[in-house]
């Protein structure tokens, strides 16, 4: 397997890989049942985010959508690539441009909410029916009280 990870940020209004980031989203929701929004949604929300993105060799293994607020709308990682830190560093990346990070993650999504837990998310609410199909979420933070970015590097250098 070839080591040429290379990262790129994809601005606002911008629809650099999202059609890669779609395929990849579908991919983990037809193994996992989760990632379950409309191509519609997804692609406006996509391209009104600062995307983090990681490519190996030009092939989009990661990424992460995120609000000008610091919420992450979306984090996908190719399950080939997991436990490699890809995830981690993209939070991490993240965290370089926001004193707080938030997000929704769905109840019964036990391997997104491990990954947060392990990074120092805490769940702040449950809300019911959050999703179109019913389903449930959780809201999650990771905070500005104990400096992320530092408790990230850390965490990245492991």
């Amino acid at each position: 397997m070839s080591v040429n990870i290379d990262s790129r940020v994809v601005a606002p209004g911008s629809d650099d890989f999202v059609d890669d980031a779609w395929d990849l989203k579908e991919q983990i929701n037809r193994q996992e049942g989760v990632l379950k929004q409309r191509r519609d949604f997804f692609s406006d929300a996509y391209r009104r985010s600062t995307v983090h993105c990681y490519l190996q060799d030009s092939d989009l293994i990661g990424f992460a959508a995120v609000r000008r607020d610091g919420y992450i709308l979306f984090l996908a990682v190719d399950p080939g690539y997991r436990g490699e830190g890809i995830g981690k560093r993209l939070v991490a990346r993240v965290a370089d441009d926001h004193d707080t990070i938030t997000c929704h993650a769905r109840t019964s999504n036990e391997n997104a909410l491990q990954f947060y837990e392990h990074l120092g998310f805490e769940i702040k609410r449950r809300i019911d029916n959050y999703y179109e199909d019913s389903g449930d979420a959780y809201y999650l933070k990771l905070g500005s009280d104990v400096g992320i970015t530092d408790r990230l590097s850390d965490l990245i250098r492991r």
